[in-house]
């Protein structure tokens, strides 16, 4: 019999199969003859044993049959109630917001790794926690670009008259939702604050706009710390957001010795936190995320390079899992 393999993730019915990282990720392991399962947050739970309170994770999951094809991609088996802990391996993929349902399922994670008997976890979550992604790159001065997070407005408006053009994004949203570019003469940076401030609590994160977006954003994938391909997305015209989610378009690359060296500088700190599969942006000479919860890009990577990056991140856990 296979390994079996639990994925958490958002509906595996709602996504688009021609690019979608994590359908990648399960056609390769079903390819390898594993069983996947795939559940979402809502559906982890946690109970202590009756006799001994002991913590006993559960999901209600069902067994996915996939075909590499953009229509009736999937079929299901029945609803299962499965014990976490007798899965080989666990991909963590759901998307964010990094909100608080997000963080009590990695808390509930991060447990499940403390215990005798776990699944591997990718990624690790404790690593998922320590790296928020707009946050962890300031572990590394002098790779980011000139940088302010605050709900402070005086600060906030002082940044904007410091750098006069900037990005103004949600600190933990994704997929390029809620970015806007400010320029010294846009006079709507402080209605922008009063929106955001009157739906959310927490800060936000202002960047020195980059004009080297106009060329692309790279999305670099990494693996277990090392480099396994990159894809250029370019903004649409009259766009200043390369993502692809909103219309940005995926060119085939090569890494400058710049991003290199960025690579190089943050693989110790991703081996260490157990981030295996991992996806970076760069603009220009700049990091700007360190995408650890549900990194895209491996497909468009995958087509414009003639290799198989799902294979070589299953090569990986594979090689994990004999240790």
């Amino acid at each position: 019999m296979g390994l079996k393999i639990a994925v958490q993730m958002d509906p595996v019915e709602n996504i688009n199969p021609r690019g979608d990282t994590t359908f990648a990720l399960m056609l390769e392991a079903q390819s390898r003859g594993m069983e996947v399962y795939t559940y979402s947050p809502k559906d982890l739970i946690l109970k202590t044993d009756r006799k001994t309170g002991t913590p006993i994770f559960e999901i209600r999951a069902r067994r996915v049959f996939l075909r590499d094809q953009e229509e009736g991609f999937v079929d299901f088996q029945d609803w299962e109630c499965l014990n976490l802990q007798t899965m080989d391996v666990l991909l963590v993929r759901q998307d964010p917001p990094f909100d608080m349902s997000y963080l009590t399922a990695t808390y509930l994670l991060d447990e499940l790794s403390r215990q005798e008997k776990a699944p591997l976890m990718i990624n690790k979550p404790s690593g998922i926690l320590n790296a928020p992604e707009k946050l962890a790159p300031l572990r590394f001065p002098g790779l980011f670009p000139p940088t302010l997070i605050s709900r402070n407005l005086e600060a906030l408006n002082n940044f904007r008259e410091e750098w006069k053009d900037i990005i103004l994004k949600p600190l933990y949203g994704n997929g390029g939702a809620g970015i806007f570019r400010i320029r010294s003469e846009d006079g709507n940076f402080s209605s922008l604050l009063e929106m955001f401030f009157s739906i959310s609590n927490e800060p936000l994160i202002l960047q020195r706009y980059e004009p080297a977006v106009r060329k692309g954003d790279k999305r670099i994938i990494l693996i277990d710390g090392d480099v396994a391909g990159a894809v250029n997305r370019v903004p649409a015209k009259g766009s200043d957001r390369s993502n692809l989610h909103v219309g940005g378009r995926a060119e085939a690359t090569k890494l400058t010795r710049r991003e290199l060296e960025i690579c190089e500088k943050l693989g110790p700190f991703l081996r260490q936190e157990g981030l295996l599969l991992t996806g970076i942006d760069v603009i220009g000479d700049w990091l700007t995320e360190i995408n650890v919860t549900s990194p895209t890009g491996i497909r468009e990577i995958s087509t414009f390079n003639n290799v198989n990056i799902a294979g070589k991140v299953w090569d990986s856990i594979l090689s994990k899992l004999k240790k």
